[in-house]
């Protein structure tokens, strides 16, 4: 029998940043890729003598980088862009998820979820977001949902990692933790197979809308799959409030007692959390993923990020659904921490170091090879970046660069398994107007069912 040819590619003539523990920065670089690997990284006269036959991408000068992560996306929400709500302006949080987030997650259909999920999943590819570690829900249709969204997440090529946030506020819990054990049978039978753009997890809504049965399952199901959670924690004060009183326990108190905690939870927000729950979540090596933009625009606080990172808890960063765009994120998150501490001085460097390098740690749990870094054996998730240094840029100037320059320029061209879905800042293989267009009508259909 013939061998299978590989499919190769490389991409050359810029400047490649690696990131990593040991970032570094390489001027006239290249990146080999093969049958979605990376199998080089260096200067490009070293690395062009193993890319023979290989296709050839040329950055023509630009920086060459591994992709972005979200660490927490709502590919659901899409269709709440222009929506108004029939019920009078939200007072609260609490009234925010009344008026707004559960009647539209309560209305979703098959199509609503497929189309609200292949639009934010465009804007991922233009903004050079490669991998989304996204958090589903849609009570009226969920059997069935996961393999919906999966089917976006293919035809836009973007690696992703999916779950159903479970809730017992229609009593449909069951329902819900059924969904992401036949999904994740699904999809752990593929990567066997070694079919890896999508992984999975087990997930809840939040656990002021959970009820003790549903949080036990899940948290079985969880470490009997070797999963890990996902869960809004402490996003407002009200779900401290709420388990406190029904349960007696804090929100990672209730959540460590059912089995939950641990390396593949990710704990979303965790805006008010504690120092008891914070010392939990260090022992137990959970991830925290903080969603600046979102917590600001929800009025809930300010999440004690560097708390939590210096008692040694792994923070990632999340859109939470404002943005696609992570390097929009970073930079608000720097703010942000500077005028919630009034002092200058700080979350420069932990800025950078959520998505650099701590939603590659996070991300990469999730795979069966590392994502978020160029080097020899990690996934080809790679950007193009349209960014001229206009000082020299080396290993102690990165920094400075990345926040002020690299975040704020353009996505030239983005690869995902050494597949190119943008080049030269045009889509490969997907119809973005005609995408949209049927987006509208399905979106306008939805609007007369909210």
């Amino acid at each position: 029998m013939a061998q299978k040819k590989s499919k190769a590619l490389l991409i050359t003539n810029g400047t490649v940043v690696t990131l990593g523990d040991n970032n570094r920065i390489i001027g006239d670089g290249a990146v080999l890729i093969v049958d979605g690997v990376i199998q080089a990284v260096g200067k490009a006269a070293a690395v062009k003598k193993q890319a023979r036959g290989a296709k050839v991408l040329d950055a023509g000068g630009k920086v060459i980088m591994p992709g972005f992560i979200n660490a927490h996306m709502h590919l659901y929400s899409t269709f709440c862009r222009g929506l108004s709500p029939k019920q009078p302006p939200a007072k609260n949080f609490v009234e925010v998820l009344e008026r707004l987030w559960w009647p539209l997650d309560k209305a979703l259909n098959g199509k609503d979820v497929l189309y609200s999920s292949l639009i934010p999943l465009i804007d991922c590819i233009k903004n050079g977001t490669t991998t989304i570690i996204d958090h589903h829900e849609s009570q009226s249709f969920q059997t069935g949902s996961l393999s919906v969204i999966e089917k976006a997440c293919r035809k836009a090529g973007v690696r992703s990692v999916l779950t159903l946030g479970i809730s017992d506020r229609y009593k449909k819990g069951g329902e819900g933790i059924e969904e992401n054990v036949r999904f994740l049978k699904k999809i752990q039978a593929k990567r066997k197979k070694g079919d890896d753009l999508v992984s999975a997890m087990m997930g809840l809504h939040a656990l002021f809308t959970v009820n003790d049965k549903s949080l036990k399952k899940s948290c079985d199901l969880a470490r009997e799959f070797d999963c890990g959670m996902h869960v809004h924690i402490a996003e407002d004060k009200a779900d401290q409030a709420a388990n406190k009183k029904q349960y007696g326990k804090s929100v990672i108190e209730r959540l460590h007692a059912a089995g939950g905690l641990g390396p593949k939870t990710l704990a979303i927000h965790c805006v008010h959390v504690g120092d008891r729950e914070i010392g939990l979540m260090a022992k137990t090596g959970t991830c925290a993923v903080h969603n600046p933009e979102s917590n600001m625009n929800n009025a809930v606080g300010v999440a004690p990020v560097m708390k939590m990172m210096e008692k040694g808890v792994l923070v990632g960063l999340g859109t939470d659904a404002m943005t696609t765009d992570m390097k929009a994120e970073v930079r608000v998150a720097n703010v942000f921490h500077k005028h919630a501490a009034k002092n200058s001085q700080v979350f420069f460097v932990e800025a950078c170091n959520l998505l650099m390098k701590n939603n590659a740690q996070i991300a990469s749990r999730f795979f069966n090879r590392p994502v978020g870094e160029l080097k020899k054996g990690s996934y080809g998730d790679v950007v193009v970046m349209d960014y001229q240094p206009p000082t020299p840029m080396n290993g102690n100037t990165f920094l400075g660069h990345y926040l002020f320059g690299i975040c704020a320029a353009r996505v030239d061209s983005t690869i995902v398994n050494g597949k190119v879905l943008m080049q030269g800042g045009q889509l490969k293989g997907l119809d973005e107007k005609k995408i949209c267009a049927e987006s509208r009508k399905q979106a306008a259909d939805f609007w007369k069912r909210f």
